[in-house]
């Protein structure tokens, strides 16, 4: 595991090259017509052919666009059908900002698949002192209190625990509708979009689900439309 002194380090020092990296992508790249699925966060294993594959990490994860998810997405207004992102969220600072980030680039009808650390379940096993699925992982913890900490931050990486009514209140705030956990996590209900992805998803603790995955819709006739400039501004806020 790196630690996150380092990351910090590499977001700080490459923060102004990931932002053009991006907008160079979305100024002479980003497709605007036919099809386009979106992965963001790859990493070295969960490359998906045929989906644009956006990561920051140029080093050692296989990408199709590098950029800061942090920041304005590298894609065109209402220009992309879907959108894959497993064990990002939890990472992102502002996350209102990038749910509305997810919302802005999808066509209207387009779907988004994302997940992360099960807060519900482990929350569930934690107050009923069941260590069963706790994992010692990052640091070796033997009480059911360090397992659980061990496990919703992750030594600070994480800066979310995400649970359902949590990514509920997110996702409608930026607009989506149709909300729906996967359970289990296999499953979609967008399987034309989703099946390749949803087969590189794993649960290693079955009693204890390990990941909360949703899935939610831009509707076809979106209540609100978050624009570009209205994007500039809170990424030049944030």
């Amino acid at each position: 595991m790196i630690p996150r002194e380092l990351k910090v380090i590499f977001y700080v020092v490459l923060s102004i090259p990931l932002a053009f990296s991006g907008w160079i992508y979305r100024l002479f790249f980003a497709p605007r017509r036919g099809t386009v699925k979106v992965q963001l966060g790859p990493g070295k294993r969960n490359y998906l052919r045929g989906w644009i594959n956006v990561d920051a990490n140029f080093i050692t994860a296989k990408v199709d666009c590098i950029a800061d998810f942090r920041r304005k997405l590298p894609f065109h207004d209402n220009s992309v059908d879907c959108i894959y992102s497993m064990n990002v969220i939890e990472h992102i600072p502002d996350i209102d900002f990038h749910f509305k980030e997810l919302y802005r680039c999808l066509k209207p009808g387009g779907v988004i698949r994302v997940g992360g650390p099960n807060g519900d379940s482990h929350i569930q096993k934690f107050l009923e002192g069941d260590l069963e699925g706790f994992s010692i992982f990052p640091d070796r913890r033997e009480s059911i209190g360090g397992r659980f900490s061990n496990y919703l931050m992750c030594r600070g990486e994480h800066l979310h625990i995400l649970t359902r009514s949590f990514l509920q209140e997110v996702s409608e705030n930026a607009g989506f509708r149709e909300m729906k956990v996967c359970c289990p996590i296999f499953e979609s209900n967008y399987g034309e979009f989703f099946a390749p992805a949803a087969a590189t998803e794993y649960e290693s603790t079955p009693k204890i689900p390990k990941l909360l995955v949703i899935e939610a819709i831009k509707p076809l006739h979106a209540e609100h439309s978050v624009t570009d400039s209205e994007n500039v501004s809170a990424a030049v806020m944030g």
